[in-house]
């Protein structure tokens, strides 16, 4: 069974950064898609980016030239780097493959934009 396990969020100033980690066991991580999802308070969880086996990465629109996405692969951990945070950052974050198919979720991590 695939474990998901996501760190890194905390309390941070408007303009601040974070890193995100998420660290998968169980399964061949390589092979997949990955993507980082949020869920604010009241809102559907929502895809934030997305990074192939290849390194091939995609944002939503809200989170384009703030956020990076990456991996590494031999450590089957996905990072989220998030700059110029704002208050509408504010969230649970989640991994999970991008697939119909998603494991379980993890219990994610929570970043909060507030000054």
């Amino acid at each position: 069974q695939v474990q998901l396990v996501e760190s890194g969020g905390g309390l941070v100033q408007p303009g601040g950064s974070l890193r995100l980690s998420c660290a998968a066991s169980g399964t061949l991580f390589s092979i997949y898609v990955m993507g980082w999802y949020r869920q604010a308070p009241g809102k559907q969880r929502e895809l934030v980016a997305t990074i192939t086996n290849g390194g091939t990465t995609n944002y939503a629109d809200s989170v384009k030239g703030r956020f990076t996405i990456s991996r590494d692969n031999a450590k089957k951990t996905v990072y989220l780097q998030m700059n110029s945070l704002k208050p509408e950052d504010t969230a649970l974050y989640y991994c999970n493959k991008e697939s119909s198919s998603r494991w379980t979720w993890g219990q994610g991590t929570q970043v909060t934009v507030s000054s």
